[in-house]
C-alpha cells in the first residue's frame, strides 16, 4: 500500500535523501532553503539513524563537510540559497575535479523575484561553470523522486550534482506518493589520489571531467525526467522546471492553441531531443524561471538562422519569477487576461518586531551619528537590515554576508570617520571573523557593533555558531580586551550604550560593541 504526504517542496527533497539513504546534511540557513535541514533535524527516521544536521557556520564550510563525507563513502547533501552558491563556489567548483566517492548533491534555493535576497542570480550558471549535471523539478513528486537518482548518477560518474529549486517549488506543497526507505552507503574511504589538487593531479582530473561531459548528456538524453510531447504545432516550447506546469495550464485554457513541448527537468541540455522538436516546428519559445541559462544554449545549439524566443527577446519578462499570466501571454493564448489588478493600497514595508532589542541599538546609533557631519553606518544581512528603512534610516550600504566590517574598514582607509559596522551575531561567524582581522592587522579606527540576539533570526531562529563565544573570538582574533564591550538594549539602557559607543569611537583603532538580548520570537516560543 503507497504512502502520501502533503510535503512542501523543500521537505520533499529532504524526505527524499533520507530514504535514498542520506548520512549528513550540511547548511547555512538561508530562504527558500532553510526547511530542508530543519526537515531532517525532527524526521523520527533520521533521528533514529544520527544522520548529521547540525547547522554550518556558512556556505563554505558546509560545502567542504559534505565532501568529506562523500570522500568517506557517505551520501551527504549540501543546502543553500543561491546567494550561498557564491560562498562555496570555491569548493565546489573543485569539487567537481576531485571528483566524489559517496554521493553529493548540492541543493540550490533560487529567489527569482527576490523575495528575500539581494540578487536574482541562477545557479544553473555555477553548474555550467564547474560542468556538472543539473536536476530541475517540475512539482514535489519530481522533487523527492530525483533526490535518488541525483545520489545514484553522482556515485555513477564520480562527480558532485546540482539540484535546482525555486522558491514558489520550495514553498509550495502537494500530495506526495512516498517510496521505500534504503540504507545507507557503507563506510568505505576514498584509495584515489586524485582528491589532492597539486597542479600535476588537477591537470589529470580535469581531462576526467572533461572525457565525463559526453556521459552527462547521454544521461540527459535517457532520463524520465526530460520528454518531448509533440504536437501538430508551429510552436515548439522548451519548458524548464516549474516554467513546465505554467505552460500546461495556459495551453489546456486554449485548446486552440498547439505547441509541441520539450519538457526540462535534467541537464546538460538533451541536444537530440531539441533539434527533433526544431525540426518539426518553425520557431523555439523557451520558458524558465530564472536568467535565459537554456535560452543561450538553445541559440547556440540551433545557430542564427533559427527563431528563439525568451527573455532574451523580451517575449518573457527579463526580470521577476515568471507566472501562469506572462507565460499565457508569450504563448499567444486568447483570453488570458488573468486576475483583475488589485487596489493599490498603501505601502506596509517590513518592520523590526515591537521589542526587539535591535531597535533599541538604532536609536543609540542614530543618537550618536548625529553628533558627528560625516558618519557613516555599514549594514548586513539579516533581520536587522530593516534598520535601513524607517522610523531610523540608519544604514549606508548592505552588500553582502559579511561587507558591514570590511567596507567600513575601507572608507575609514579612505578617511571617513567615523566608520561604523553593524552586523549580526549569525553574520559575524559566517564571514565577519576575516574583516575583523584585517582591521585588527591595519590598527583601523573602525567601531564594531555585534547586534547579538542569540540567534539565526532572519530565518527562523536556527542556533548562532558563536552563540556565547563573541567575546573571546573578538580578543582571539586581537581586539584589545578593554576595547570589547557587552551592553543589554533596553530603551532604559540607552544612556549607557550612547556614551560607551562616544567613548569607543573617540578610541583610534578597533573596537566591538555586543549589544546582546534574547529575539522576541525565539523568547516567545520558549515560553510557549
Amino acid at each position: 500500500m503507497s504512502i502520501r504526504k502533503l510535503l512542501l517542496g523543500d521537505e520533499a527533497i529532504a524526505l527524499g535523501a533520507i530514504h535514498a539513504g542520506l548520512s549528513g546534511v550540511y547548511a547555512y540557513p538561508g530562504t527558500p532553503s532553510t526547511e530542508i535541514t530543519e526537515f531532517i533535524q525532527k524526521d523520527p527516521v533520521a533521528r533514529e539513524r544520527g544522520i548529521h544536521s547540525r547547522w554550518c557556520t556558512n556556505e563554505k564550510t558546509a560545502m567542504e563537510a559534505a565532501l568529506g563525507m562523500s570522500y568517506a563513502g557517505k551520501r551527504a547533501l549540501v543546502c543553500m540559497k543561491h546567494v550561498g552558491m557564491n560562498v562555496c563556489a570555491d569548493a565546489f567548483v573543485n569539487s567537481a575535479v576531485t571528483g566524489v566517492n559517496g554521493g553529493l548533491v548540492v541543493l540550490a534555493a533560487d529567489d527569482p523575484s527576490m523575495h528575500s535576497s539581494q540578487n536574482e542570480q541562477d545557479s544553473r550558471f555555477y553548474a555550467k561553470f564547474a560542468m556538472v549535471p543539473v536536476f530541475e523539478p517540475s512539482n514535489q513528486q519530481e522533487a523527492y523522486d530525483m533526490v535518488a537518482k541525483a545520489f545514484t548518477l553522482s556515485e555513477e560518474l564520480k562527480t558532485p550534482v546540482l539540484m535546482r529549486v525555486v522558491t514558489r517549488l520550495a514553498h509550495s506543497r502537494a500530495a506526495v506518493e512516498l517510496g521505500e526507505a534504503h540504507a545507507e552507503n557503507d563506510f568505505r574511504p576514498s584509495e584515489d589520489r586524485g582528491w589532492v589538487l597539486l597542479p600535476a593531479i588537477a591537470r589529470r582530473q580535469y581531462v576526467k571531467l572533461i572525457e565525463k561531459q559526453p556521459q552527462m548528456e547521454e544521461a540527459s538524453a535517457w532520463s524520465a525526467f526530460n520528454r518531448l510531447e509533440k504536437e501538430d504545432a508551429d510552436l515548439g516550447v522548451v519548458a524548464c522546471g516549474i516554467a513546465y506546469n505554467y505552460v500546461k495550464e495556459a495551453l489546456s485554457a486554449d485548446p486552440a492553441r498547439k505547441a509541441s513541448i520539450l519538457k526540462l527537468s535534467q541537464y546538460p541540455l538533451p541536444a537530440g531531443a531539441l533539434r527533433e522538436l526544431a525540426a518539426s516546428c518553425r520557431e523555439i519559445l523557451v520558458v524558465e524561471d530564472g536568467q535565459p541559462v537554456v535560452e543561450q544554449d538553445v541559440k547556440a545549439l540551433l545557430g542564427a538562422g533559427y527563431p528563439v524566443r525568451g527573455r532574451l527577446t523580451g517575449d518573457l519578462p527579463r526580470t521577476g519569477e515568471l507566472d501562469p499570466d506572462s507565460v499565457a501571454a508569450s504563448l499567444g493564448v486568447k483570453g488570458a487576461a488573468g486576475l483583475p489588478a488589485a487596489k493599490t493600497l498603501a505601502a506596509r514595508p517590513p518592520q523590526l518586531c515591537p521589542g526587539c532589542g535591535h531597535r533599541d541599538v538604532y536609536k543609540a546609533l542614530n543618537e550618536v551619528a548625529a553628533e558627528y557631519p560625516g558618519a557613516r553606518i555599514f549594514g548586513d544581512i539579516g533581520c536587522y537590515t530593516l534598520g535601513a528603512l524607517p522610523p531610523f534610516r540608519a544604514l549606508a550600504s548592505c552588500v553582502d554576508m559579511g561587507a558591514s566590517i570590511t567596507m567600513a574598514k575601507g572608507a575609514a582607509d579612505a578617511g571617513l570617520f567615523p566608520a561604523i559596522a553593524v552586523i549580526g551575531d549569525s553574520t559575524f561567524t559566517h564571514s565577519g571573523m576575516t574583516g575583523l582581522l584585517d582591521a585588527v592587522n591595519d590598527g583601523s579606527p573602525l567601531t564594531v557593533v555585534i547586534s547579538d540576539n542569540l540567534t539565526t533570526a532572519m530565518t527562523g531562529g536556527q542556533d548562532s555558531a558563536g552563540t556565547s563565544k563573541y567575546e573571546a573570538i573578538c580578543t582571539g582574533l586581537g581586539v584589545d580586551p578593554a576595547h570589547v564591550r557587552v551592553v543589554v538594549p533596553t530603551p532604559t539602557n540607552i544612556p549607557e550604550i550612547t556614551r560607551i559607543l562616544r567613548e569607543e569611537i573617540a578610541y583610534k583603532g578597533v573596537s566591538v560593541i555586543i549589544p546582546r538580548r534574547e529575539c522576541m520570537q525565539t523568547l516567545k516560543r520558549k515560553k510557549k
